[in-house]
């Protein structure tokens, strides 16, 4: 076939393509030629090459069919787009006309050109619809340049409003098919913010119309669902719905912000909030504190039941104050002594819980609060949790502890009011941590600042006052017991030995049961207390502890041995007090065991003694009163050396 094509030249002789073709053949030539003539292979050769040009001729003429049939069809698709761009031009033109007449139409007089004006306005109308129906098939079929061809046309009719509003309808389809509504709208909107710059001649507008379309009807219909089904029946899951759904709406009009929506788009985009949230954010702070008070009563309730406890009622008033006045002078208990069972009444989960449920009040009225109400709002909320934590939970833990505490005379006393200071440190340093980190920066540029610190001031004051009235009361009960221990263990015949010969020189039963007394205590204060609280509640309790020891040492008479076994008994007292760490005690009990020389010295040395370094500035009294506890004091020999 190949060689069949080789013989065709252009143009096309018919003699010669013979000539060429017998030329090529074997035995075709002349009967002078190289090869003898064959006429019988000649023969073969044509009917062979005849055969090959059939199917080339049926070959040539498919093809030639398959290319005028697309002729065909391009000459259609040509011919039909031709035709629409006539009549593209044939709207602008009738576009162009009918809006001239219109304009015309309408300084014309009623009563005279009545049915002209009524066919142009009907004319207008007509073209009007057609040009929106055609918008709105561009942009079904997703053709841009068509869009804004219509929507440049219809720029100057009245009905250019309704075209926006099919392309906002239409952008809308299938736009909102995840279950994150404000995520739905944000990606629609960044698609728009795309496309409308290549549609209309002012985007900003559109995209503007299109926000406030998704706010006023899509998103204001989803939070109406959202709240009013739990607005009356759940407080809680109300506050924390209305939190989220407006804290997500503010977060989808920050995204928003980055479009070129006009002039003012932040007052824009503030009011599309109000105009759903506002009918929820009115009476917002009305639910919150409603619900923090029933959430804080029932939190504490729940901790009482749990501890088969009911509440004593804390009377206020007068004869309250009275009593309180009273208490704080005189430290006497008034009441009957209340037996706790070594119950504080201080949960630091209650605390927790009451603090977690203030925090996100505080941080729902930081959201949901108006600028100019958010500092009083919050006041209202920091109220509440001084009601319920300090007064309702500290306060009441405090005065049962109070009532709990027994008189300095009791013996064998259980005293658990230094167990309630220690867990009210703990929640104090809780409270003020979260007045500091959620309270502060909403009030601390507003008049409300100093009402706040004032009302804290006054809480903790009223509370240390209660702290420091039950912490006395209890060092005294430290002391009673001491009392009743020496009672109890300390003879007469401890220092004043019927066999002086027969002495072990160590320290006696009573000293050894009130040294182990003390440590406890006073590891029991440092385990319930910080800082320079320690130091003071410590100094107190060693100068009471000295001032007993003091006392009760001037009860008895020593004999020689019995001066010695004293000297070991505060020698031990001693080591006693420097676990206090507190230098002016120490002193205190130096000076004593000093003093306790006096009892044992030999006469002779007495004033030799007494002008010591430890003793020269003492009054002459204290020294006299202790020379006067030696058993051999009356003799005149000692009166004369001590005069």
């Amino acid at each position: 076939m190949a060689t069949t094509a080789e013989l065709f030249e252009e143009p096309f002789v018919a003699d010669e393509y013979i000539e060429r073709l017998v030329w090529r053949t074997p035995g075709g030539g002349s009967r002078g030629g190289p090869e003898a003539f064959d006429p019988k292979r000649l023969l073969e050769e044509f009917v062979n090459h005849i055969q090959e040009l059939q199917i080339m001729d049926e070959r040539i003429q498919r093809k030639v069919e398959k290319l005028e049939q697309q002729c065909q069809k391009e000459a259609k698709e040509f011919a039909k787009k031709v035709q629409e761009l006539q009549k593209s031009n044939q709207i602008k033109e009738a576009a162009d006309i009918i809006q001239k007449l219109h304009l015309i139409a309408q300084e014309l007089p009623f009563d005279r050109f009545s049915e002209v004006k009524s066919k142009i306005a009907s004319k207008y109308h007509d073209l009007e619809c057609q040009l929106i129906q055609e918008f709105t098939n561009a942009q079904r079929r997703g053709e841009i340049s068509r869009m804004r061809e219509v929507a440049a046309v219809l720029l100057h009719f009245k009905g250019y409003s309704h075209c926006v509003d099919v392309y906002i309808k239409q952008c809308q389809e299938g736009a909102y098919l995840r279950n994150d509504i404000f995520e739905d709208a944000a990606i629609l909107c960044q698609r728009v913010n795309k496309q409308v710059g290549d549609i209309f001649s002012n985007p900003e507008t559109v995209l503007a119309k299109l926000i406030q379309n998704v706010f006023e009807i899509k998103l204001q219909s989803f939070v109406k669902e959202q709240l009013e089904e739990c607005r009356k029946s759940d407080a809680e899951q109300y506050l924390k719905n209305l939190y989220d759904l407006y804290t997500r709406t503010t977060n989808l009009s920050s995204k928003l912000m980055e479009f070129n929506l006009g002039t003012d788009k932040q007052t824009f985009l503030s009011k599309l909030i109000k105009s759903i949230f506002i009918s929820y954010l009115e009476n917002y702070i009305e639910v919150e504190t409603g619900y923090l008070k029933s959430r804080s009563a029932m939190i504490l309730q729940r901790y009482y039941d749990s501890k088969n406890h009911q509440k004593r009622s804390i009377g206020t008033g007068g004869i309250q104050d009275l009593k309180e006045r009273i208490r704080q002078r005189t430290n006497l208990p008034l009441g009957p002594s209340i037996d706790t069972h070594g119950e504080t009444f201080l949960s630091q989960e209650v605390v927790v819980n009451l603090l977690q449920e203030t925090k996100q009040a505080f941080e729902r009225c930081h959201r949901l609060s108006d600028p100019s109400d958010l500092p009083r709002n919050a006041f209202r909320i920091f109220t509440i949790l001084v009601e319920f934590l300090c007064i309702e939970h500290i306060d009441y833990a405090l005065e049962t502890g109070l009532a709990g505490i027994p008189s300095s005379d009791s013996r064998n006393a259980n005293l658990y009011f230094l167990d309630v200071v220690q867990q009210a440190n703990t929640i104090f340093h809780l409270f003020d941590k979260q007045f500091n980190d959620h309270l502060m920066p909403l009030i601390s540029s507003s008049p409300k600042l100093s009402e706040c610190l004032q009302k804290k001031k006054e809480i903790i004051e009223q509370m240390e006052m209660k702290l420091d009235t039950g912490i006395d009361r209890t060092l005294n009960c430290m002391i009673g017991q001491m009392k009743h221990i020496l009672a109890a263990e300390q003879k007469k015949t401890d220092f004043k030995p019927e066999d002086e010969n027969n002495v072990l020189i160590q320290y006696t039963n009573a000293c050894v049961k009130v040294c182990a007394y003390v440590r406890k205590q006073v590891e029991k204060i440092k385990n319930s207390m910080d800082g320079k609280n320690v130091d003071t509640v410590l100094m107190e309790l060693g100068v009471r502890f000295h001032r007993l020891i003091y006392e009760h040492l001037q009860q008895y008479s020593y004999s020689c041995m019995g001066g010695m076994l004293a000297i070991c008994d505060v020698a031990e007292y001693r080591k006693c007090a420097k676990d206090f760490k507190i230098p002016m005690v120490l002193h205190l009990f130096d000076t004593l065991h000093a003093l306790c020389n006096l009892l044992v010295v030999a006469p002779d040395n007495l004033k030799q003694v007494c002008s010591g370094e430890q003793l020269a500035n003492l009054d002459k009294n204290i020294l006299h009163s202790f020379v006067q506890l030696r058993a051999d004091y009356r003799s005149a020999r000692l009166a004369r050396h001590f005069s």
